[in-house]
């Protein structure tokens, strides 16, 4: 018998920018400092198909889906402890623009303030995305 579901959130902002364009920006790991500061607070380097860097709670290591033409962004974080966790994560066309949905999982030790807390900091996170992919003249919409 299966265990207990988590309680998640889907989270999503619209984005005015080609889901092409979002997704080779999100899914280039070496720009998850200039958005993603939940999970990437600095440099990000590559050890082998994994990408090490310094998370607000500390180091972590992560691994992303290979490329796709799916849009599917999904990563397995594992803390310094050795505890994984999986995040999906997709880009979806929307209009002649982008969705861009991650669906947090709530663990089972989290309390409500945690969770909260979590969503919020992706919130922001994903607002940054949507700025820096939107800005007039950006180059971020090129992939690196």
């Amino acid at each position: 018998m299966p265990g207990a579901l988590l309680p998640c959130s889907h989270l999503s902002i619209a984005i005015a920018c080609p889901p092409e364009q979002v997704y080779a920006y999100a899914a280039d790991p070496r720009n998850l400092p200039r958005w993603a500061a939940g999970l990437a607070s600095s440099e990000i380097l590559q050890d082998g198909e994994d990408w090490i860097a310094q998370a607000p709670f500390g180091r972590v290591r992560i691994r992303f889906a290979a490329r796709n033409t799916f849009g599917v962004l999904d990563h397995a974080v594992e803390l310094e402890s050795g505890q994984i966790f999986h995040n999906p994560m997709r880009v979806v066309a929307n209009g002649d623009g982008s969705e861009f949905v991650l669906t947090l999982l709530r663990q089972p030790e989290m309390t409500d303030a945690e969770f909260a807390a979590d969503r919020q900091a992706i919130e922001a996170d994903l607002k940054r995305l949507k700025q820096l992919l939107e800005a007039p003249g950006s180059n971020q919409r090129q992939p690196l």
